[in-house]
């Protein structure tokens, strides 16, 4: 008799495996939607106390509602069953049908659970885009005395990651770094889209990408949103642990605050990618890429990647939510920048002052400490004279050349004054059409076409009346189509790129657009910016903001105070652009409007309106400055202290304004928007030390800064403080 004997682990995961898949053994999952093996009495991951009692499963061919016909079962998990179901009512279109609180029972619970769905699930039926599979429906049946509810939408066919990455595990390979970027390029503008309308997916994991069969294009589907509700309609009808309706998404792929306190935002979608990226490049999972002992994660000894694909994934799964990326649109940028810096990370040094690029941080442009202008050197002249000399008729000719060209200049700087005067006759002139109330673009000047004939009286008026608000604001029709049309597009990206047509079956759309745009022109005109910042919207550029840095470092102010003020205005206008400053911002429609703000911003500090200097008189060592801010407006103060001396600093205002101190250099930031109120201790350095408050209030707040420092330095009356451009 021959005795074998097999390791007693491997053993039982052999015949655990082999049972499974004969259909004799099924897994057992938590409300969290963790798999465990037949048996286990205790969730695995989370240690959740499992049910052992077994629903059953739809039988193939059975018909719901007299419309679905089952064809098989897709899986199942703690939240109830998936079927691939034939709709008869689409010439039996397949589809899928999600089970979810199978327990429900009687009129009662079954009435409720579908109310809680609606009101708390409705959202994800909003979702309208070409990567997200669409919700149908919500259904309702009654089997066998038991209610039902299922969620029907598409039927996506292909592969998810998982089953790609375990067929190339057996083939010994992985998915690689090309693959990984198109990738990410194809799914972040799904996660922009989703997280715009304030859904947030939860799940996200190599189970939950399908790469659709038909064109190869990542389809997310098994939103984490849907289980929450199903989690809370378990919670709230069938008195499960209300605990369970928070804490969903997979260990290992959720950070730390969704598994641990259920808190989610974009960033918590972001970390979940970045894992799902690691495990698809390495064909390890999670658990075996996280050290036990530090929690961090220890891939860059598994693969070796380019810089910017390893900048990216170190900052994504950052273990603090603020430091990591805040939109997928800084992910995407980041990945076809040259810079790939998208985090919340303390900003660079300041580049030299002398120096003409200009740096763009993750979410401002990055600011530039104040400095005294450099001094121009003139350049000495060589001594002796190697220079060739001209003869007569080389002198001729240059003196010919130069008469001519003298004319032509003339001719042509005539030319444009004169144009230039016409054009401003032309905007100071009376309108002839009594329709328009003062325009700053006059009907004449206007490019915007006459509405079509073909649109209903309605419409036509409609878009006369956005005419005139565009007119009166004296924004350029071309840019306000821009900037409608970039606005219309993230709403409506299956739009990107085409023209709506005057048929009536573009009706609708163009309601959309229209509707767009008049919130569009709301929000700028609560941006109340001059005439002269509105009239350059479309051509702001890198010497526009150049130039602004040079005149706020004239006043002892560096770029990044600047921009804190700026922001304050722009997002009380637009709340939804925060995070959204960046290189490739600069460049969109928004992203000039977000100039302007800038460009009055600098004015506003130029006249003192929005700027003040804390002076300490002999034997002073303390000051107070208050005031009032306007919702979204912002203050700066300057005061001249030495290195050394000790400072207290004391904010009291409203809970709704941020604060900013900021060394002379840039190189020390003692607070950042934040919602902090005091400061004390040793400074670092001489020179013009900046304090910032701001308003996100919706009304009025009131502030009192008080600053105190032992033996101030008299004030230097030589800084130059000139106004001038």
């Amino acid at each position: 008799m021959i005795l074998v004997v097999i390791p007693l682990l491997p053993a039982i995961r052999l015949l655990q495996s082999r049972s499974l898949r004969s259909g004799l053994m099924k897994p057992l999952y938590c409300s969290h939607n963790h798999e465990n093996p037949p048996g286990s009495r205790f969730c695995l991951h989370c240690g959740e106390k499992l049910d052992q009692v077994d629903n059953g499963n739809i039988e193939s061919g059975l018909t719901l509602a007299g419309r679905y016909r089952i064809v098989r079962e897709l899986g199942h998990g703690g939240f109830g069953r998936t079927y691939l179901a034939q709709d008869l009512n689409r010439f039996g279109e397949v589809c899928v049908l999600k089970e979810f609180a199978p327990q429900a029972q009687g009129t009662f619970a079954l009435q409720k659970a579908s109310e809680l769905f609606e009101r708390e699930a409705g959202v994800l039926y909003k979702l309208k885009h070409p990567q997200i599979p669409e919700f149908r429906e919500l259904l309702r049946v009654k089997q066998e005395g038991k209610g039902r509810l299922f969620l029907v939408q598409d039927y996506i066919p292909g592969h998810t990651c998982r089953a790609i990455l375990e067929a190339r595990r057996n083939q010994g390979i992985r998915f690689n770094e090309t693959e990984i970027i198109k990738l990410l390029r194809q799914l972040l503008p799904v996660l922009n889209y989703i997280h715009s309308l304030g859904v947030i997916h939860r799940d996200i994991s190599p189970d939950n990408i399908i790469i659709r069969q038909e064109d190869g294009l990542p389809v997310l589907i098994d939103f984490g949103g849907v289980k929450q509700v199903a989690a809370t309609v378990a919670s709230q009808v069938m008195a499960s642990s209300p605990a369970t309706a928070t804490r969903l998404g997979k260990v290992g792929y959720a950070p730390h605050e969704q598994m641990q306190g259920g808190i989610i935002s974009a960033s918590s979608d972001l970390y979940a990618l970045g894992a799902t990226v690691l495990v698809l490049l390495t064909g390890k999972e999670p658990s075996e890429l996280i050290d036990p002992h530090t929690l961090t994660w220890t891939w860059q000894r598994e693969i070796t990647l380019s810089p910017t694909l390893n900048r990216i994934l170190e900052q994504l799964l950052q273990p603090h939510p603020q430091n990591r990326p805040q939109s997928a649109n800084q992910v995407l940028q980041a990945l076809t920048s040259q810079s790939p810096s998208i985090a919340y990370s303390p900003p660079p040094p300041p580049s030299p002052p002398t120096q003409a690029t200009v740096a763009v941080a993750p979410n401002r442009i990055a600011p530039t400490p104040p400095s005294p202008p450099t001094p121009v050197v003139p350049k000495p002249t060589p001594k002796g004279n190697n220079t060739p000399t001209l003869g007569w008729a080389g002198k001729f000719i240059l003196a010919l050349v130069f008469i001519l060209a003298a004319g032509g200049f003339g001719w042509w700087a005539g030319n444009l004054w004169i144009e230039t005067q016409l054009q401003s006759a032309q905007r100071n002139a009376t309108p002839i059409q009594e329709d328009f109330e003062n325009p700053v673009i006059s009907p004449e000047e206007d490019d915007e076409p006459e509405p079509s004939s073909e649109f209903s009286q309605e419409e036509q008026q409609r878009k006369q009346t956005l005419r005139r608000r565009r007119m009166n604001l004296g924004i350029d029709y071309d840019f306000y189509v821009s900037l409608v049309d970039e606005a219309f597009w993230n709403q409506y990206p299956a739009q990107q790129g085409s023209q709506l047509s005057t048929d009536p079956d573009d009706a609708k759309l163009r309601q959309a657009w229209d509707a767009i745009a008049a919130n569009l022109l709301t929000q700028i005109e609560r941006l109340n910016l001059t005439p002269q910042a509105k009239q350059k919207l479309g051509s702001y550029g890198a010497e526009d903001r150049d130039r602004w840095k040079a005149r706020v470092n004239r006043l002892r102010l560096s770029s990044r105070a600047l921009y804190d003020i700026a922001d304050a205005k722009f997002f009380h206008a637009f709340p939804k652009q925060k995070g959204q400053v960046g290189t490739e911002f600069l460049d969109q429609p928004m992203g000039q409007i977000w100039q302007a703000t800038v460009a009055d911003t600098v004015k506003a500090l130029q006249s003192r309106e929005a700027l003040e200097r804390i002076v300490f008189e002999p034997g002073d060592s303390g000051k107070k400055v208050s005031g009032t801010l306007q919702p979204g407006e912002g203050k700066a103060f300057t005061a001249q202290l030495s290195a050394d001396q000790v400072m207290e600093v004391n904010l009291s205002t409203a809970a709704n304004a941020l604060f900013s101190i900021y060394s002379p250099t840039g190189n020390t930031i003692f607070l950042e928007d934040s919602r902090d109120r005091t400061f004390s201790g040793k400074l670092p350095e001489s020179g013009f030390y900046e304090f910032v408050v701001v308003s996100d209030a919706d009304k009025p707040i009131d502030y009192q800064l008080d600053l105190t420092v032992e033996n101030p330095p008299e004030s230097d009356s030589s800084v130059d403080e000139s106004t001038e451009d």
